[in-house]
């Protein structure tokens, strides 16, 4: 059975993108352009988390580093890898801060992504 990925990106063209080169790579993968699908971990359970630090939603909502921390301070989620995806330069630290896993700074080629996916699925 295909490992699964929850891809969690705002920007419909990255979301698409790693979307596609996930899939090619043999992976289930589920996005969602907002965090709210974090509601249904229970059935989706996915393998890894790809997580936009910045969504458009973040005014209402956490970001990703905060969703980050939640999901790695709760015994239920603790165990799926969180990979938090940002474009700002100081991404390894807020990464550090939010408990994930790993870190992705955009832009990103694919190479990057299929690496860092390997390494925490």
């Amino acid at each position: 059975m295909a490992k699964k990925i929850l891809v969690i990106e705002d920007d419909k063209d990255i979301r698409d993108t790693v979307t596609y080169a996930l899939e090619s790579e043999g992976y289930e993968v589920i996005s969602s352009e907002h965090s709210r699908i974090l509601k249904s971990l229970d059935q989706h359970q996915p393998d890894l988390i790809l997580l936009d630090n910045w969504l458009t939603e973040w005014k209402s909502d956490a970001n990703g580093q905060q969703l980050s921390r939640e999901l790695k301070t709760n015994p239920k989620t603790s165990h799926i890898p969180v990979i938090i995806v940002s474009a700002v330069n100081n991404v390894a630290e807020i990464a550090k801060e939010g408990l994930s896993d790993g870190y992705l700074k955009k832009p990103f080629d694919l190479t990057e992504l299929s690496a860092i996916v390997k390494k925490h699925i």
